[in-house]
């Protein structure tokens, strides 16, 4: 397994491009930066204490599911690699092993520490409300924020958005209940009009701010043309969470495959202003969550969005 491998310089024969291979390189390439002397000055801590326009620069967080291929083959391993990237958050989700990839919720977060990531959050597939509560012990067990609902679909008619807002009640007094947190994650189409209203809206004002947060992914709010900016000042603490990625400068033809996602720094969105506002305006946890690889693996993908947010002053 890849967990097993050494993090000392080795001559190993690795494929390249492989995922041994990948995290072996950046097992030696840390090595080397340890051994010379830099590790005060590239520690967790100076990292996060980096300025962002006078912010205390947040630390780098990535949504599992951008890597589902890696975590489904190898978990540990992709965990494993993460870390090395300088990612110190994860947001789990449903996967076919659950949230917490077929171990338990204390095994998860032992073996994810070990890498230095913290398990701040998860998407959850549909599931009954004591269900939810069980879900929602777990997680706190472990000490976690956040349950977040990924999706709802397209609906006929307002009302089942209203629905879905009484709904969400119910799970965030749940997570209250156990110390959590409760989040609803909008796609594309809660900014598209419903019998004359915005699905968005509709939940913002159903929605108990004691008891649901939300999580924007700022790709569909801009790519929906909606205001970011808008949606965070005039709802001011209730975006507490956020996707990154970022939308071509030039776009695709609609109906393409994730349409005009890319790689944060290479599109029209300005994320030193975003996370800045965000902060501004209650926003605490920010996770990469790329969707369209162009010329590059998942994994390569997640190295390069870390590397922008690391660089970000």
């Amino acid at each position: 397994m890849i967990h097993q491998l050494s993090t000392s310089a080795t001559t190993t024969n690795f494929p390249q491009n492989s995922l041994p291979y990948i995290i072996n390189q950046f097992m030696n390439r840390r090595a080397f930066i340890y051994s010379g002397g830099m590790l005060a000055a590239l520690s967790a801590s100076a990292a996060l204490a980096a300025p962002l326009n006078g912010r205390t620069k947040p630390a780098r967080g990535i949504q599992l599911y951008m890597v589902k291929e890696d975590m489904e083959r190898d978990p540990v391993g992709t965990l494993q690699l993460l870390g090395a990237m300088g990612y110190t958050r994860i947001e789990s989700y449903g996967s076919d092993k659950g949230i917490f990839w077929g171990k338990t919720n204390t095994e998860f977060k032992k073996i994810a520490a070990g890498y230095g990531l913290n398990l701040v959050s998860t998407h959850y597939n549909p599931c009954t409300l004591p269900e939810f509560d069980k879900l929602a012990a777990d997680a706190a067990e472990i000490g976690m924020k956040y349950l977040v609902c990924p999706w709802l679909g397209p609906q006929k008619s307002i009302g089942a958005f209203k629905t879905f807002a009484d709904d969400f009640n119910q799970r965030g007094a749940i997570c209250k209940k156990h110390g959590l947190r409760f989040g609803y994650h909008p796609h594309d189409y809660p900014y598209k009009p419903v019998d004359g209203q915005l699905p968005i809206d509709v939940l913002l004002a159903g929605t108990d701010k004691d008891l649901v947060d939300f999580e924007m992914d700022v790709y569909y709010t801009v790519t929906e043309d909606a205001d970011p900016y808008a949606y965070m000042r005039n709802h001011k603490g209730r975006f507490k969470l956020a996707h990154l990625r970022d939308v071509l400068k030039k776009r695709l033809p609609a109906g393409s495959k994730e349409e005009s996602a890319c790689d944060i720094g290479e599109g029209i969105i300005n994320f030193k202003k975003f996370i800045a506002t965000g902060q501004d305006m209650g926003m605490r946890y920010f996770f990469v969550e790329q969707s369209r690889f162009h010329h590059e693996t998942p994994l390569q993908s997640a190295s390069k969005n870390a590397g922008y947010l690391k660089r970000m002053s």
